[in-house]
């Protein structure tokens, strides 16, 4: 089945441990680390289903947004955003 998007409970989860303030689910770090969920998600996926085209495209939309959210952490807040980076082991 299709289990690639992320449970309301993964969420709540992961806005607990990216927020900067109590139900602060908009902040940058809590996007990006839902979208980083999705993205493994989508990916594991694409293993199993190599021609499955439409969600390949979904997650290269998916890692467009992401690049776009981390690069304008990056410009804003640069210790934030290498912070992030390195508890979500991205860039490597």
């Amino acid at each position: 089945g299709l289990i690639m998007s992320v449970t309301i409970d993964e969420r709540k989860e992961i806005c607990k441990t990216y927020e900067r303030q109590p139900g602060d689910t908009g902040c940058p770090e809590v996007q990006v680390a839902i979208m980083s969920t999705r993205i493994k998600n989508i990916s594991e996926h694409l293993k199993h289903h190599k021609k499955d085209h439409a969600s390949r495209r979904g997650l290269r939309m998916l890692v467009g947004r992401r690049s776009k959210l981390l690069r304008y952490l990056a410009k804003k807040d640069v210790s934030r955003y290498q912070q992030l980076v390195a508890s979500l082991g991205l860039r490597r």
